[in-house]
């Protein structure tokens, strides 16, 4: 079994299961041997959520979305999350962020987070919901007082190829996490880049990440 290095990525990696994959559970088609999150993005919600010739309702995607995350090869629900920078409305984007905070927390299973601009209200979700099961922030590129905050509050953190130096040399060893996302950098490069400002070898950094990714995506 591959444990998979890279916690975040959009594209299928060369060998199944070095990293997981993202995607929406209408596009959900696990290969033999990967690893999946699968969430609702808020940059797919649609204005007006009622059903259409060509959008299901948030029902209709919420029921995909339970069947999909209770498959085997989904380690997380995800991207779920909150965008101001988006056309959804707020409203809309909270409602279906804390369906799938919920499910989560149901299935127990990780909830990996899209988050841009809206640090207080996700922050206001878990302090109500008090979730067990881990919360991360993925692409993070806040300061390192942002960083922080998050990790007093139980967050953990993914690092991908952009990001504040300082908050990736001072995150915690067992609450740091590396990404791919959407860049074309290798994830060798991003290892080798994030191990020398720790002042690590790249050999340690992935001992020091493939633990976090033991303990928070494959704990029975």
């Amino acid at each position: 079994m591959n444990i998979p290095l890279d916690i975040h990525t959009h594209r299928l990696p060369q060998t199944p299961g070095e990293a997981i994959v993202n995607c929406s559970p209408e596009t959900f088609l696990p290969q033999e041997g990967g690893w999946y999150s699968v969430g609702i993005h808020p940059w797919s919600l649609h204005i007006d959520p009622e059903a259409s010739s060509s959008h299901p309702t948030l029902s209709q995607r919420m029921e995909c979305l339970e069947a999909v995350v209770r498959h085997p090869q989904v380690l997380a629900v995800g991207e779920a999350g909150l965008d101001k920078l988006t056309a959804a409305p707020l409203f809309l984007q909270m409602e279906v962020f804390e369906l799938q905070a919920r499910l989560a927390m149901k299935v127990h299973k990780p909830l990996v987070i899209h988050l841009v601009k809206a640090v207080a209200e996700v922050s206001a979700l878990k302090r109500t919901l008090l979730p067990a099961n881990p919360w991360i922030i993925h692409g993070f590129r806040g300061k390192a007082a942002l960083a922080a905050d998050f990790l007093r509050h139980g967050f953990y953190l993914s690092f991908g190829e952009k990001y504040q130096e300082e908050a990736l040399r001072l995150m915690p060893a067992d609450r740091l996490l590396i990404e791919t996302d959407e860049s074309t950098v290798l994830l060798d490069k991003l290892y080798a880049r994030a191990a020398a400002l720790r002042g690590v070898s790249s050999c340690e950094l992935k001992k020091t990440v493939e633990r976090n990714v033991s303990k928070l995506f494959f704990k029975q």
